[in-house]
């Protein structure tokens, strides 16, 4: 056989899905593509995470964009974290261009445009599903990793959680905690000492600046109820298709600390609320996590080790999580390594350290008889990806340059009426549009500190004056002062010392 026969065989060999799968797109070789051979991902392989990178303007918004169509026809939830606000167009129908069929008739795949089940939200004031958790979700370890704390101020944390546990005083948002570190440092220190030991003002000091700084990017709106129920995530339409959650975050891509805040609260929440699944046929949810990089650029080490945990583990949830960004090399090689499925669109060498960075890049992907990985990936088009995967067995697929489908839905932003149109009528926007703000920590100590500043007022008036009397006089007390002196017993000792030593003489 020539090359073009066993490329075909190989790579279709290697593609086989024996149950459901999603079309990427077709193969390509030497540039040109092969109608014969198509990129097909099963199904039952999504919850094992991927990567999706690529530089700017190479295709990655369009991809993310076909991979949620192909999965919310396949009544699989999606989530999408939208940093630039390019992603909404996919709740309209798009339009048949002739670039679009010429397209897909080279890779011999049918075009039809289609709309999808959207519902926006927002961690801000934007438009949309309001997301909001509170403080006690969190938990005292998860929140001291997020401001990033020492083992020392972590401690003082989880004294702060049980001693609101135990006095039923709920933390709901960052006044409440707030609020605890300025009673238990002063009115309450001595109730707090007696009970749990002393605390340092030094370290809820600390602790104190860190919850501000965090409430300066955006976390006095993140932190309090109604908190968001994961289970508004899985749903889908009468039609079969499962919802696409766009997290429109646009106004908030200076706030890395509130975005991976959010992120990592996300995911532990999901992981501690569904049910294990093991093997599934398909996964629950799909989550992309577009510019990846805002997270792990500011994450601490314990943030790192924890975003690690959880993608190790969420899988056997039922959950494919799919980092966006535009190296490889912006993931930490622990959570790269987690990565099934990667898609990488071109890279650009226009200094010493691309090209390092490049062959880097190279170097993750399998090695092929029919591609020079490192030089493929600065020739890629617009809408062409080298593509691995894994297969139903859990086998990594052969490295295949696809070009990919296009779009059904919509390749551009909604405007702002038909953001409004999707608002007004979403069950979720009505059903956490208000904000409550119920009894809990901060209300309790106030009120506590008020009744006892008013017990001690009442108790000061009932005590009563003390008779006057006549003040002593300065003689008497004169008089008085050296009596006592006189008759104490290191006087009269030094008396009878002197007196010894002149008897002696």
């Amino acid at each position: 056989m020539n090359k073009k026969d066993n490329f075909i065989q190989d790579i279709n060999n290697g593609y086989i899905s024996k149950g459901d799968n999603i079309i990427l797109g077709g193969a390509i070789l030497d540039g040109e593509p092969i109608a014969e051979v198509h990129v097909k991902i099963p199904l039952k392989t999504l919850n094992r995470h991927g990567l999706i990178a690529g530089a700017t303007g190479t295709g990655k918004t369009k991809t993310i964009q076909v991979f949620s169509e192909q999965l919310s026809n396949a009544g699989i939830p999606v989530l999408m974290m939208d940093i630039k606000g390019d992603f909404s167009g996919i709740a309209k129908e798009g339009k048949e261009e002739a670039f679009i069929t010429e397209r897909h008739a080279k890779i011999n795949i049918p075009y039809n445009v289609a709309s999808f089940p959207v519902e926006l939200m927002s961690l801000s004031k934007q438009n949309g599903v309001r997301l909001r958790a509170t403080v006690s979700e969190f938990g005292p370890v998860l929140f001291s990793r997020i401001l990033d704390l020492n083992d020392t101020q972590a401690g003082v944390v989880a004294v702060i959680f049980k001693y609101c546990d135990d006095k039923q005083m709920p933390l709901l948002d960052l006044k409440d905690i707030k609020k605890v570190i300025n009673y238990i440092t002063e009115e309450g220190k001595e109730e707090i000492s007696a009970s749990y030991g002393k605390i340092s003002t030094a370290t809820t000091g600390t602790i104190l600046r860190k919850i501000i700084e965090l409430e300066q990017q955006g976390g006095d709106i993140f932190f309090g109820e109604l908190s968001f129920e994961i289970d508004d995530l899985m749903r889908i339409d009468e039609n079969g298709k499962g919802y696409v959650n766009i997290i429109r975050l646009t106004d908030i891509q200076d706030k890395p600390k509130l975005f991976s805040t959010f992120m990592l609260s996300l995911l532990a929440e999901i992981y501690q609320q569904m049910p294990e699944k093991g093997d599934v046929s398909q996964p629950e949810l799909v989550i992309f996590i577009d510019e990846a990089h805002l997270i792990f650029n500011e994450a601490s080490k314990a943030l790192l080790d924890q975003i690690e945990t959880i993608v190790k583990l969420i899988r056997s949830k039922g959950v494919g999580i799919y980092f966006v960004t535009q190296n490889p090399m912006d993931v930490p090689s622990g959570v790269l390594a987690q990565l099934g499925l990667k898609i990488q669109h071109a890279l650009r060498a226009f200094t010493a350290n691309d090209r390092q960075a490049i062959k880097k890049t190279a170097d993750n992907y399998p090695t092929s008889q029919y591609y020079k990985t490192d030089e493929l990936l600065t020739n890629l088009g617009i809408g062409e990806a080298l593509v691995t995967a894994l297969n139903e067995k859990g086998i990594p697929t052969p490295l295949v340059a696809t070009m990919m489908r296009a779009p059904m839905s919509r390749m551009d932003v909604l405007s702002s009426d038909e953001i409004e149109a999707i608002n007004s009528k979403s069950k979720l926007v009505k059903k956490y549009i208000e904000e409550v703000d119920r009894e809990s920590a901060y209300e309790i100590l106030n009120k506590k500190i008020a009744d006892a500043a008013q017990a001690s007022a009442e108790q000061e008036q009932q005590t009563p004056t003390k008779s006057s009397k006549s003040e002593p006089s300065t003689t008497s007390v004169v008089t008085k002062s050296v009596l006592k002196v006189v008759t104490s017993a290191t006087f009269i000792r030094g008396v009878f010392g002197v007196l010894s030593k002149i008897f002696k003489k």
